[in-house]
């Protein structure tokens, strides 16, 4: 067998497990961006460590000149917009399929901040070199924010000055907007919502304050589908009380499914009876992330679900709608790509060899389903480490009802 094929576990009775996990990939990007534009000067407290982080730890280090994207959203998005309100040039580029993912809607907004961008590609993607400029700087730009929250957030993030974004196109996963302006204000910067299409920043960071990173809650929609799929009920540690992260929405998406969610003393707990469960018909424009998980579910329903709003994943680390697709069609489910999502139906379901397509959460979809298809492979199950390190090792022990690993923090220092 070669080694890249991973022999998705089956679910061998009703689960009776506490998963913890590492701190969100959201939240340690802009706690990054935030330390790196405060001279180092925030403490970060349970930073996830992960292929992203670590590249985006490495592209905020001060001189830095050539910077490595990776599949990282986050660093190809939020990095670029700190080096257009600098002085110095800095080149970017990353895997083979970042050069495919957009970006040209936020280099274009810097260029009418100020910045100079030369493609040395495809214009519009990677790779590219900016080159900024001390300012003064515009007061006001505009964006088009329809294919990625990531550039309204860059902007925030990293305008040092007054600025306000008049927003074209419908923005998606509005919650990691919410967010960056959460962790904007708790360092002192003035961020507001003007009205439905403008957003203000006040630029400086008049109060840097320690940072500290919850569990990755979209991370856990895996783990707690399990529960679902295996019967019996899983509990993911140390769940905020409040959040700004995508994946609190798990609080209401699985009880759609017949799922029982509550808090206990130690985290979120999701119980389930097993078996099967109807259809939905569910908007995942604000949290288009945890489709993936969503479509697992829904493939091994009884009944038709439909996923709406989710049209910008064409864009995410592969085009998710139709790679989804094609590995619901691979197991015998039925899936139809539609402008804005997809209508999945069950079907005479087996076995199968999912591909990971070099992206985490396809990666997951693949273990999640292989639960319930015994004989199941997933290649590349290793790309999970982009987002979430030691996932065989944490998937295996919630399924022997174990200790899950010990979580390794990124050094920021």
């Amino acid at each position: 067998m070669p080694a890249e094929w991973w022999n998705a576990p089956t679910c061998k009775g009703p689960l009776n497990a506490t998963v913890t996990l590492p701190g969100s990939k959201s939240e340690t990007a802009r706690a990054l961006v935030l330390r790196a534009r405060a001279g180092g000067n925030i403490p970060i407290l349970g930073a996830l460590k992960s292929r992203d982080t670590e590249l985006a730890r490495r592209a905020l280090i001060p001189g830095t000149s050539s910077v490595d994207c990776g599949l990282a959203g986050t660093v190809m998005r939020f990095v670029p917009a700190l080096a257009a309100f600098n002085t110095a040039t800095t080149r970017f580029d990353g895997d083979p399929h970042a050069r495919k993912r957009p970006i040209a809607p936020l280099l274009d907004a810097l260029e009418r901040l100020g910045a100079k961008v030369r493609y040395m590609g495809v214009p519009g993607f990677l790779p590219f070199e900016i080159t900024g400029h001390g300012g003064p700087y515009p007061a006001e730009v505009e964006l088009d924010s329809s294919q990625s929250s990531q550039y309204l957030s860059a902007l925030l993030l990293a305008s040092p000055a007054p600025l306000r974004i008049h927003l074209t196109g419908r923005v998606p996963s509005v919650p990691h907007i919410r967010m960056t302006a959460h962790m904007l204000q708790s360092q002192g910067v003035d961020v507001q919502q003007l009205d439905e299409r403008t957003w203000f920043t006040s630029g400086a960071l008049t109060h840097p304050s320690p940072i500290r990173i919850d569990p990755d809650l979209s991370n856990a929609g895996p783990f707690l589908a399990a529960a679902l799929v295996c019967g019996g009920n899983v509990t993911v540690a140390n769940w905020p009380e409040s959040t700004y992260q995508a994946g609190d929405a798990w609080r209401w998406i699985l009880p759609m499914f017949g799922a029982e969610v509550s808090f206990t003393d130690v985290g979120l707990r999701v119980t389930h009876s097993g078996g099967r469960w109807p259809g939905i018909d569910i908007d995942l424009g604000d949290v288009g992330e945890l489709a993936p998980t969503v479509a697992a579910l829904a493939v091994l329903g009884e009944s038709e679900s439909r996923l709406r709003g989710i049209g910008h994943l064409r864009g995410h680390e592969t085009d998710r709608l139709a790679a989804l697709a094609t590995e619901i069609s691979r197991c015998g489910g039925t899936c139809r790509v539609v402008e804005d999502g997809l209508v999945i139906s069950p079907g005479r379901l087996h076995p199968a060899d999912f591909i990971a397509y070099d992206d985490h959460r396809m990666a997951t979809f693949g273990a999640i389903l292989g639960l319930a298809l015994p004989g199941s492979r997933i290649n590349n199950i290793e790309t999970t480490a982009k987002t979430l390190p030691d996932f065989v090792a944490r998937w295996d022990a919630m399924l022997r009802g174990g200790r899950s690993p010990k979580i390794a923090e990124l050094s920021v220092e």
